[in-house]
């Protein structure tokens, strides 16, 4: 009675207290209350108390659920049938509402019912047992048509913390008691008032897999109510629940697919077609033409297959699609465009011609098929162009609006892309080319001119640009002789910039290119100058010119390296960001890249002349004044020479630019190795040096590790990890190197394996533990003779698994992927020789590093990690066979049966005794999967099994 009490109390105070700190401490109270054992029975009496008030019934219904969804295993088993008989009452008495209890209640009866087996329910089962209930009770009927409605849906209820073999007996309990169900609803039809309610629970049975033949659900009275109330004049919700889950059954693999529901298809589509004059009816509701809608959509996705055909029937289907796409709300229009995106895939798609045998007939067939389409390809075109045009009140609109039109754009632009695919780009280009023209036709001149639809026109050009062949001679030149009379407003020029760099392959095919190369480079360097946007778009497409227009660009360098100075300087009025100059630096990179190697040495040094120099600038001014500079002054320079050495595809003349620049980027090594940022950049940058010029940097290599090794004893940054694995990737297996390659990778290994000592320390350096183990398996991949001899190799196996179950994603994958590439080692070339090594150092730790991978399995590290940790626990047990199984053993034996039985067990160790004797581990992994489940399915069994496993002991001695 006291504790009740203090529930109420504790409710006052979180809705009606004024204090946020007194509400936020009743809140907590409550959390911890509803997960102890008293929750049930306070819950319970609190909602037969005729005295609650609103806020504790729906608290104490919601508690009451919940503890039954995830806690019903801490009850004695007989406790069942008390317990159901008092939420049965609860149903009874909330019959009429509030509708938040009532729907509280139904759920916890479908959840007892998903954990207590037919034959313990008692009366054939529940299905059986409500309808006895409503015979008996017909005043109750409304609380137990909403249970009826809810039992299909807690099979898919996750919630609910049932093992996965029981999870499927209740689902084929339900399956088999279809018949009593649907008796149940079509006796409730003769209730007027209650026909919404009997469909909606219809809609919810059909979702189970029931394998109810065509024929017999044409005839199904519950069928027939759903299609004649699309004939009322407002159209229920549930009839079209009902008819759109007819609609995915029919076409379902489940349901024996198309040709075997075929009565039942016959008996919908004109039902749904006859309401296709609705569509444009204006004095329809918004709702019910959303809802027609979706019909025809859900007609459109189920039965493309069909459509795909080319029939008269189906493109009736489509032609009613079409009126749906022309539909003014977009949100009612855009139902059909993955439609027809399904639609294209199977026009275009050779597998769907394969049945017509030779290659003569499949060509014959897909012309046949993609000419039926092509009007209403095009139509579609016409219809969803003028979306993408912006509204004369975008400067007006919220930030989410804004970014609600940018996705409707995108969405175009993939429709678009499916029109084009089917009609081909070129006959697409055509469509939108005469948009242009008659945008531009009214566009005018001035401040008021009417920029707006040749904005839209532009960006569906853009949008087509890979569909358009680069031989295509009709259309583009007029486009591109377009672009530059076109007024020089911001979003527009923003667009025509994009546009520019979308036919990028196209200017350099054509054979106007290089007349009108300058005009379009002038346009850009306007978009440069007008706004940010216009500059980051121009600096986009000034990238795509000259990647693929490289070598007509070879003469013109005078004239890029004027652009590309004023972008790096800032100097000028040029709007482009540090990021989008990164742009430039790249388009410079490409062109260099086809100049001959002497021209490229000098063209090298242009480039970096305005890079380096600042850099030059921020060391001489001496450590105290480069020490205060915020990173950001350093990186905007040191992130340009990044894309330089990336893509100035030149290794002698880039290595020859490192040498001389290393001097500079050995000064900010020495005084910024504190500052993260700076670091990465900096080995960013040394990375892609080592990339490009491989083995002809000669002794900066040398001098750049000799660096990075002194520094990571005292900083620790993970960047001179990677870098790291950059250098063993490529001079690995370089005899010349390996001396100073061992003792690179001793020292930063041995370094830290010293700081990672416990899994606190992985938590909080989560970067360096991601680095060190993906550069280890850059070892065991690289330069195996060197690491796996090596002292550390024995350290490194020790320091993973003290960091295997760390909650960072990247960190923890990179240890699971050294484990799985040491259990790997004999399928990896010259692996086999170092197996005694690998053997040495395993097999004496198997036992606990298959102990600590069960325990990452079974609730250790988050269910997404799942695949990654099975993937390495197979890989331990394919090397080692009955051996691993045998520690797997032993390891499962620690978890009590009352969390894991002696079947979940078995199945476990089985799936794990299939793959040590090499059969093919595709789909025996269901039983890992389950224990992983069932292990999971509450914090109660969770904190069970992690307390028997105790991953974070590595010498934990079993008790026999």
């Amino acid at each position: 009675m006291e504790l009740q009490n203090t529930v109420k109390e504790a409710l006052n105070a979180l809705y009606h207290h004024p204090d946020d700190a007194v509400r936020m401490q009743a809140d907590r109270w409550l959390q911890d209350f509803q997960r102890t054992l008293d929750a049930w029975q306070v819950a319970d009496n609190l909602l037969h108390d005729a005295t609650s008030n609103l806020e504790t019934l729906i608290f104490c219904s919601q508690t009451l659920r919940s503890k039954v969804q995830r806690d019903f295993e801490e009850l004695p088993s007989e406790a069942f049938r008390p317990l159901r008989d008092s939420l049965n009452t609860l149903l009874k008495k909330f019959h009429k509402g509030p509708p938040k209890v009532r729907t509280q209640i139904s759920i916890a009866v479908a959840a007892l019912a998903v954990y207590v087996p037919a034959e313990d329910w008692g009366d054939g089962g529940i299905v059986n047992w409500l309808r006895d209930e409503m015979k008996s009770h017909p005043e109750y009927i409304p609380g137990f048509l909403e249970l009826l409605a809810v039992l299909p849906e807690e099979v898919y209820n996750y919630k609910i913390a049932a093992r996965p073999e029981r999870r499927r007996q209740f689902e084929k309990e339900l399956t088999s008691q279809m018949e009593v169900a649907l008796s149940i609803l079509t006796a409730c039809l003769s209730i007027n008032e209650l026909k919404e309610q009997v469909l909606e629970a219809f809609s919810s049975w059909l979702r189970l897999k029931h394998g109810i033949p065509g024929s017999v659900l044409a005839s199904q009275p519950l069928v027939h109510t759903a299609l004649s109330s699309l004939n009322a004049e407002f159209i229920s919700e549930a009839s079209v629940n009902v008819i759109s889950e007819l609609i995915h059954y029919s076409a379902g693999g489940s349901s024996g697919g198309v040709a075997v529901q075929m009565p039942l298809i016959q008996v919908i589509v004109p039902q749904v077609m006859n309401l296709k004059a609705h569509l444009k009816d204006s004095s329809k509701d918004e709702e019910d033409v959303k809802a027609i809608a979706r019909l025809f959509a859900d007609m459109g996705d189920s039965y493309v297959e069909l459509i795909a055909t080319g029939s008269d029937e189906s493109m009736l289907i489509v032609n009613a699609l079409l009126e749906v796409a022309s539909h003014p709300e977009y949100y009612i229009a855009s139902m059909t465009f993955n439609f027809w995106h399904s639609l294209q895939v199977f026009l275009t798609r050779r597998d769907s011609y394969l049945p017509f045998g030779n290659e003569a007939s499949i060509e014959a067939e897909r012309k046949r098929r993609q000419d039926a389409f092509v009007p209403s390809y095009e139509s579609l075109v016409s219809l969803v162009s003028f979306r993408v045009q912006y509204p004369q009140d975008y400067h007006d609109l919220s930030h989410e609006d804004r970014k609600e039109f940018k996705q409707t754009r995108y969405a175009v632009a993939d429709v678009l892309i499916d029109a084009a695919s089917v009609l081909g780009g070129d006959a697409t280009l055509r469509i939108l080319y005469k948009k242009l023209v008659e945008a531009i036709a009214g566009c005018g001149n001035g401040e008021n001119s009417e920029w707006r639809p040749v904005e839209a026109a532009l960006f569906c050009i853009r949008a087509i640009s890979n569909y358009v062949s680069v031989v295509e001679a009709e259309v583009m030149p007029q486009v591109m002789s377009l672009l530059p009379k076109l007024p020089r407003q911001p979003q527009l020029l923003q667009t025509v910039c994009l546009s520019i760099g979308a036919y990028s392959k196209w200017l350099d095919s054509a054979s106007i290119g290089p007349s009108i190369l300058p005009s379009l480079i002038e346009i850009l360097m306007s978009g440069m100058g007008t706004s940010e946007d216009s500059a980051a778009a121009a600096a986009l497409a000034f990238r795509h010119i000259c990647d693929d227009c490289r070598r007509k660009l070879c003469g013109c360098l005078d004239g890029l390296f004027h652009i590309y100075h004023r972008a790096v300087s800032g100097e000028g009025s040029f709007k482009v960001s540090a990021e989008d100059s990164l742009h430039l630096v790249e388009a410079l990179s490409m062109v260099i890249t086809e100049l001959p190697p002497d021209n490229a040495k000098s063209a090298l040094e242009a480039l970096c002349l305005p890079v380096v120099t600042p850099l030059q600038e921020a060391v001489s001014q001496g450590p105290e004044i480069l020490n205060k500079k915020h990173a950001r002054e350093l990186t905007v320079h040191i992130d340009r020479f990044a894309y330089i050495f990336r893509y100035v595809n030149h290794p002698e003349a880039v290595a020859d630019a490192i040498q001389r620049l290393w001097p500079i980027f050995k000064a900010i090594f020495d005084l910024r190795a504190w500052d993260m940022r700076t670091m990465e950049s900096l080995c960013r940058a040394c990375k892609y040096a080592v990339r490009t010029s491989g083995r002809f940097m000669g002794i900066t290599i040398g001098a750049m590790l000799e660096e990075i090794q002194g520094l990571y004893k005292q900083h620790y940054q993970p960047c001179f990890l990677y870098l790291s694995s950059e250098v063993i990737k490529i001079f690995g297996s370089d005899s010349s190197c390996a001396n100073y390659l061992k003792n690179l990778i001793e020292s930063l290994f041995l370094n830290t394996t010293r700081l990672l000592t416990n899994i606190q320390e992985f938590t909080a350096r989560p970067d360096i533990a991601d680095d060190c183990f993906l550069l280890a398996s850059r070892c065991i991949r690289y330069c195996p003779q060197l690491f796996m001899p090596s002292e550390v190799f024995q350290s490194l196996v020790d320091c993973s698994m003290i960091g295997i179950t760390v909650q960072h994603r990247e960190a923890s994958n990179s240890i699971l992927t050294f484990l799985t590439d040491i259990f790997d080692l004999a399928s990896s070339s010259n692996g086999e020789q170092y197996l005694p090594i690998r053997d040495s150092v395993i097999i004496l730790r198997g036992p606990t590093i298959t102990r600590i991978l069960i325990a990452s399995l079974t609730g250790a590290l988050p269910s997404s990690r799942l695949e990654s940790v099975t993937y390495t626990l197979l890989a331990l047990t394919r090397a080692y066979g009955a051996r691993a199984v045998e520690w797997a053993k032993e390891s499962v034996s620690l978890i009590p049966l009352t969390a894991v039985t002696e079947v979940e067990r078995s199945r476990f160790l089985k799936a794990l005794s299939d793959a040590a004797s090499g059969f093919d581990i595709g789909s025996r992994t269901v039983p890992i999967e389950e224990i992983s489940d069932v292990c999971r399915r509450n914090r109660t069994v969770q904190e069970i099994v992690q307390g028997a496993l105790r991953p974070l002991e590595l010498n934990l001695i079993p008790v026999s």
